[in-house]
């Protein structure tokens, strides 16, 4: 008897169920076989994830309605990507290393990607320093997204920031534009594209997971300057050096490293924000080098909550100075031990690392605003920041 209960629960109001136990009316399961499978058993059937021809079509037409929103919306991506597309390449470097005497040189090819931007009427290439180590041009092979195989005419990099850019000349190159990194909000959605592993123009999705990631251990590359975008869109061996996009098909940051432990992505991916990757791309096209500014300040790398308290700040915010250098523009603008730097050209100071880079991104010899918390009250001086190779060797 509970059996047959067990069935009729699943095509019957609890109510009806309740009064056919009661009142025995189960026994009509075995005098009317025919009808308790033509009720129960679809039911029982649809249950498991068998459907009937009927439902099929219902569901595949309402599935279509639905699909139609979705599609819409994917257009955005598949756009970006055709959009893209033209303007990546895939790097290959031929590095000579030297091993032994019986066999002194020996030829390790590093794999990447880069991206054909558009600056000043010339095509260049931008990627990370570590994809072309080591390198001569001549060992630099650049493949086009149309199969076509080029040499750079000139090269540039800094190994302050790991990045690098590579001058080249041919017919019918595509360029991508660039869109503004400053911009960017946790939770924007972003394309990377490169050669992981070597399987060219691959395209990746997911969001912005962070901003401003610093002080990141990368393997033996002593990148000085860090200031990268998080994101989860899957970054493996060969996107280094290709593009991270946004939805409007811009350029917002260069691929650079990944966290893992298994050497393949795990959802923690970097990339260069596009504003200051072009901030020392130009200066290397132009100059050949990169001139960075100078404040003249020791920063306090443990400023937490028991000093900021004692400064007479809520929290920990800006960064708190330890040492002023002499003969500095800190010395001339008057900067003392104690002041915290809130403010610098009008961008909040995170913490100590994070000034280092804004001071290092500004023109020498610019004027720019400071707003300090001295002796509990907040006040704005002005300083002219040098040259940092005249102070430092």
């Amino acid at each position: 008897m509970s059996r047959f209960g067990a069935f009729d629960l699943s095509v019957r109001p609890a109510a009806t169920v309740f009064a056919c136990l009661v009142l025995g009316c189960c026994t009509v399961a075995f005098t009317q076989p025919q009808a308790f499978a033509q009720s129960a058993l679809p039911a029982a059937l649809e249950r498991n994830g068998s459907l009937t021809p009927a439902k099929r079509a219902e569901l595949y037409r309402t599935l279509q309605q639905h699909g139609k929103v979705l599609e819409s919306q994917a257009v955005v991506l598949k756009t970006v990507a055709k959009l893209i597309g033209p303007t990546v390449v895939h790097i290959e470097a031929e590095t000579a290393v030297k091993t032994s005497r019986s066999y002194p040189r020996h030829q390790v090819e590093e794999a990447g990607s880069g991206v054909i931007a558009l600056y000043k009427g010339k095509h260049y290439i931008l990627t990370n320093r570590h994809v072309i180590r080591n390198s001569a041009p001549s060992d630099v092979k650049i493949h086009l997204a149309d199969g076509r195989l080029i040499r750079p005419a000139k090269v540039w990099t800094d190994p302050d920031t790991d990045i690098a850019v590579m001058r080249i000349d041919a017919p019918d190159l595509v360029h991508a534009e660039l869109g503004e990194s400053d911009r960017l909000e946790i939770g924007d959605f972003v394309l990377a594209v490169g050669s992981p592993f070597g399987l060219s123009h691959s395209v990746t999705f997911g969001i912005i997971s962070a901003k401003g990631r610093r002080d990141l251990q990368l393997g033996e590359a002593a990148v000085r300057f860090q200031d990268f975008l998080q994101t989860d869109a899957a970054i493996n061996p060969g996107n280094s050096g290709g593009p991270l996009i946004d939805l409007r098909g811009q350029v917002i940051g260069i691929n650079t490293a990944i966290a893992s432990s298994s050497g393949g992505s795990e959802g923690i991916g970097f990339a260069i924000p596009v504003n200051m990757f072009m901030i020392v791309a130009r200066q290397l096209i132009e100059h050949g080098k990169v001139t960075r500014a100078f404040l003249g300040v020791n920063l306090d790398a443990d400023f937490g909550p028991a000093m900021a308290a004692e400064a007479g700040l809520s929290r920990p915010v800006g960064a708190r100075i330890t040492g002023i250098t002499k003969g500095t523009p800190a010395e001339a603008a008057e900067l003392q031990v104690g002041d915290v730097i809130l403010e610098f050209n009008h961008v909040r100071v995170e913490d100590d690392a994070h000034l280092v880079n804004l001071v290092s991104l500004t023109g020498v010899g610019k004027r720019v605003p400071l707003l300090i918390f001295r002796h509990g009250k907040p006040i704005t001086v002005e300083v002219e920041v040098g040259d940092r190779s005249k102070f430092q060797s």
